[in-house]
């Protein structure tokens, strides 16, 4: 894809001012050492960096390039990819983010350990950094997309991308990437608003009425029925309520007070973002009825767009992308350090932050030597969200509440190994067994009935989970 106009110039500049401005300011962040400054930006960060942290975490490849392409599949139903996070994030101010938040610890195992046990926290960590490596990848994917519409091949800029990306989180760590995160979701809100004023206020409007009439149907329609709907709620928006992405972020919250209020906000502002790039998504549909469904957002900014505008939004949607993967990568290789490495090996301060770095290397060339072989964004965040979610949230939630529900470790790790593999066999390809497409919901529901029935189980025979480390 090329863009059409030889202004395409115009947006590479932009671009690359503005990998040169985050490269700086990851330079500048260094001068701050410590583990705290590193893993939790020394847990100082106020509530309207802390909110725009969280939304530009949470609005990234899957959000943009992703739901664009839902939207144009199947409507406007496409916005509760967003819409299911804004519920979890509900959920998870209204009775979490204060517990969170009053743990004070470096990563989501970390709460774990504290809930449950040393075993359940390491199999946590395991799947976490599994999990969390396609969801890295999905950035580098999404970004490649939308790059190439201004030359270049898609390989060639999802390169590119991942270089930044894991020079930006080596150099600064958490207090950089919290910094910038304001910034550049500031910048994806500018570039939205510029693509909707566009196509609003053209006779691409003229366009909508060629569509068909589900397309605008709300909340579910004839392409998106009860289980996709209750599968968007139940898996995507479980993983607001429990990530280690998300997590992390309240982890870094001057006090539970702005850790909980920061929820509330980002919960609301998403529900914009939601309908706006479903919008998008659907006049790329009555527009453009013969592309593939991840190139809808893509395909508006090349064709419907000024370049000074088309600049704008590529800055916007990289940022978004450069954040959720930094975020990301950045959880996955504290937790690598901390919650596995060092379980192993006694190591001190400065030899923790050197193989937090070297982690963030590994783990970003194994997610880009993925990305190069993703087709899709969407299909590979659900392959991670579902394993995450039916093995990891359930337990998470009880823990908060463990003496009340008499839950225990050997529970947590049946739930953790249960769950995760029912959601892992319902979506691998190429597999037919009977029900495969409810076994994300079916996933959830084991992991339920594991947690109880095993504590219930081992608690009557007497075994002590203290002796489960």
């Amino acid at each position: 894809m090329v863009y059409k106009s030889n202004d395409w110039m115009f947006s590479l500049m932009i671009m690359a001012v503005y990998f040169v401005i985050i490269l700086l300011i990851g330079f500048w962040s260094r001068k701050r050492r410590g583990i705290d400054n590193y893993f939790v930006a020394n847990r100082s960060v106020s509530t309207i960096f802390l909110t725009g942290s969280l939304l530009a975490t949470v609005i990234g490849g899957s959000s943009t390039i992703g739901m664009a392409g839902l939207s144009y599949s199947s409507g406007m139903v496409g916005a509760w990819w967003l819409l299911s996070g804004s519920a979890g994030l509900i959920i998870l101010g209204l009775f979490f983010a204060r517990k969170v938040r009053k743990y004070a610890v470096y990563t989501l195992p970390e709460l774990i350990e504290r809930q449950y046990s040393r075993n359940v926290s390491i199999a946590a960590s395991i799947l976490i950094v599994i999990a969390w490596t396609g969801i890295v990848s999905a950035q580098i994917v999404a970004a490649g997309k939308v790059l190439a519409i201004v030359g270049g091949s898609v390989e060639q800029w999802m390169v590119l991308f991942w270089l930044v990306m894991v020079a930006y989180a080596v150099i600064g760590g958490q207090h950089s990437i919290i910094r910038t995160d304001l910034f550049q979701a500031g910048i994806l809100f500018a570039g939205i608003v510029a693509v909707l004023w566009i196509l609003l206020t053209t006779n691409a409007v003229e366009t909508l009425g060629t569509l068909p009439d589900y397309y605008f149907e709300f909340p579910i329609n004839q392409k998106f029925g009860l289980n996709s709907f209750f599968t968007f709620l139940i898996i995507i928006g479980s993983t607001y309520v429990v990530g280690p992405d998300i997590y992390s972020r309240l982890f870094c919250s001057e006090d539970e007070k702005t850790a909980q209020r920061s929820v509330f906000l980002t919960a609301t502002i998403i529900v914009f973002f939601a309908f706006a790039i479903s919008l998008t998504g659907v006049f790329a549909r009555s527009l453009f009825p013969d592309i593939s469904p991840e190139q809808a957002f893509p395909y508006i900014i090349e064709q419907s767009l000024p370049f000074w505008a088309g600049g704008v939004v590529i800055a916007g949607l990289i940022a978004a992308f450069m954040s959720s993967a930094d975020t990301c990568i950045l959880s996955q290789s504290v937790i690598l350090t901390e919650d596995l490495i060092k379980r192993r090996w006694r190591i001190d301060e400065k030899q923790t932050l050197f193989v937090t770095r070297i982690s963030i290397i590994l783990l970003g060339f194994v997610a880009l030597l993925l990305s190069l072989s993703l087709k899709q964004v969407i299909s590979s965040l659900l392959f991670a969200y579902t394993v995450f979610t039916c093995g990891l949230v359930v337990p998470v939630i009880a823990g908060f509440y463990k003496s009340r529900l008499r839950v225990n470790s050997y529970g947590a790790l049946a739930s953790l190994v249960g769950g995760g593999s029912a959601g892992l066999v319902g979506k691998l390809p190429y597999t037919h067994i009977p029900y495969k497409e409810h076994l994300s919901l079916i996933g959830f529901v084991i992991s339920i009935v594991l947690l109880f029935v095993v504590s219930y189980i081992t608690r009557k025979s007497g075994k002590d989970s203290s002796d489960f480390r």
